[in-house]
């Protein structure tokens, strides 16, 4: 069995474990998050059936993926990157789901773009939970509006997303976005990397994002 596959069975076996004692019923979806690896080292998860893989650049998933997802109906392409406007009418061909989007514009431009195509994207709307001014995503006071604006377009929003800071212990910011989630009454949450998933599931988290556990270190 490939290192890689090996893996992700003990992400998902811990996941199992934890939900077990925890007696939850939900379905958490692992992202397999293979941006800047080559397709070599993603072959063996998607020979052993894996759907679900993350990128953050549009040019990069259309080299990779375009053929693949061609021959392979199944997989699910996440963009979890920030996603320019400009580079929306090809991000909207390829991907699936889109979990960065944080502006009005930008929701328009998914809205226009899908509309051309006849798809429709699943959409998590980014939250700066830590109010951090180097990072996307959208003011906690701004999300109503944001939501709003997205249900008058038709966007199918399923969920909200975040990247909890860096240094801190991520379960309060988990633990309030569980909270905003379930005001709006979303059923998806995306939160939780390698370093905090099983933290992020226990506040109701249902995608996970995960690179370096899977994949190994980035060089």
């Amino acid at each position: 069995m490939h290192n890689t596959v090996k893996n992700l069975l003990d992400i998902q076996n811990n996941i199992k474990d934890y939900l077990s004692k925890s007696d939850t019923k939900k379905h958490i979806k692992v992202i397999a998050v293979s941006k800047t690896f080559d397709i070599e080292k993603i072959l063996p998860l998607i020979d052993y059936g894996h759907l679900d893989y993350g990128e953050n650049k549009v040019q990069e998933a259309m080299e990779k993926w375009t053929k693949i997802k061609k021959d392979n109906k199944e997989i699910k392409l996440h963009m979890i990157g920030k996603l320019q406007t400009n580079k929306v009418k090809f991000a909207v061909q390829i991907f699936d789901y889109i979990h960065s989007v944080d502006s009005e514009k930008l929701a328009k431009k998914i809205a226009d773009e899908q509309l051309k195509i006849n798809k429709k994207i699943k959409i998590f709307l980014q939250v700066n939970i830590g109010d951090e001014n180097q990072k996307s995503g959208i003011n906690k006071n701004d999300i109503n509006k944001l939501v709003s604006f997205c249900n008058d377009l038709k966007l199918e929003v399923i969920g909200l997303m975040c990247i909890p800071p860096l240094n801190n212990d991520p379960e309060e910011y988990f633990n309030e976005m569980k909270q905003i989630n379930n005001q709006y009454g979303f059923t998806e949450l995306s939160m939780g990397m390698s370093s905090d998933y099983l933290k992020a599931i226990k506040n109701h988290s249902t995608y996970v994002r995960i690179g370096s556990n899977i994949f190994g270190q980035r060089s």
